[in-house]
């Protein structure tokens, strides 16, 4: 599948909690994106010295209404790009490159499952459970974060998920922790089949450890910086172990953002290690 490059506009930009839930009118990305793809947005402005895309999982589509076809995608303005998207209006045009990446895989055969979502990184599992529910799994859901205004979609989950679990760091809703405090027990008692997982890339590899441990198939949509969006830059690389047993540098934005967990080489993101191919010996 390719991606298609859109000049969209804004419908809509309304803050929730921390972040922002932006609403984009892009036609021809909607009826193929999967949950775990992802949409590249140029940010800036035509003006803008700001050369690189931002990438964003995306959180919902839709293929008909006043709008026509519409992407959401959830963010933090935390740098000048993402503070430019928070300055947004309806009608402002955006580019837009989508739907990127590798999607989440479902299972073939009807699993329990667990999904974990860290702050925005939650905003593609809830698609994900329909789409898990719609083939007859059950859709166990953890979504975690520092603090209450740092969750995103709790009220949501409750809507397409099985069982839903909150942890905050704070304490100030759900349980008081990480997601990776309830997430042994949760793997255990669902006796679930695969754990997914969207958020920072410290959380990502904990979660791959927890469900390795527990006999789980784990698979992360990681968080790397993706400029280009289609494979060519080569910002995005990071080490991931291939069926044979070596070590490549692989691109997120195309070979992922979904690796499996436990072929992420955690230990050496940002690095290329000892024995990758092509790399130092």
């Amino acid at each position: 599948m390719s991606a298609t490059q859109v000049r969209g506009a804004v419908v809509s930009r309304t803050p929730v909690g921390d972040y922002h839930h932006l609403v984009i009118a892009a036609e021809g990305i909607a009826e193929s994106a999967r949950p775990g793809h992802f949409v590249a947005l140029a940010v800036g402005g035509a003006d803008s010295g700001m050369l690189l895309r931002r990438a964003f999982s995306i959180y919902r589509t839709s293929t008909t209404g006043r709008h026509g076809e519409t992407v959401e995608i959830v963010f933090a303005a935390h740098g000048k790009g993402t503070r430019w998207m928070a300055d947004l209006a309806p009608g402002d045009p955006i580019d837009v490159v989508g739907p990127v990446g590798r999607p989440f895989a479902l299972p073939k055969e009807p699993v329990s499952c667990v999904l974990v979502g860290g702050g925005y990184g939650s905003a593609p599992m809830f698609a994900l459970a329909s789409a898990l529910r719609d083939r007859g799994c059950a859709a166990h859901l953890v979504l975690g974060a520092a603090t209450t205004p740092r969750l995103f979609g709790v009220l949501e989950a409750n809507k397409v998920a099985t069982s839903v679990h909150v942890t905050t760091e704070d304490g100030s809703t759900g349980t008081r922790g990480r997601v990776t405090d309830v997430l042994p027990a949760l793997v255990d008692d669902t006796d679930a089949a695969v754990v997914y997982a969207c958020g920072p890339m410290g959380m990502l590899r904990a979660v791959s450890d927890v469900a390795e441990e527990n006999g789980a198939w784990s698979q992360c949509a990681v968080e790397e910086s993706m400029a280009c969006g289609i494979g060519v830059c080569m910002t995005c690389v990071l080490p991931v172990e291939g069926e044979d047993g070596i070590v490549r540098m692989v691109r997120s934005c195309v070979e992922g953002p979904v690796f499996r967990g436990d072929r992420v080489r955690w230990d050496a993101v940002g690095t290329i290690p000892p024995g990758t191919l092509g790399g130092p010996r």
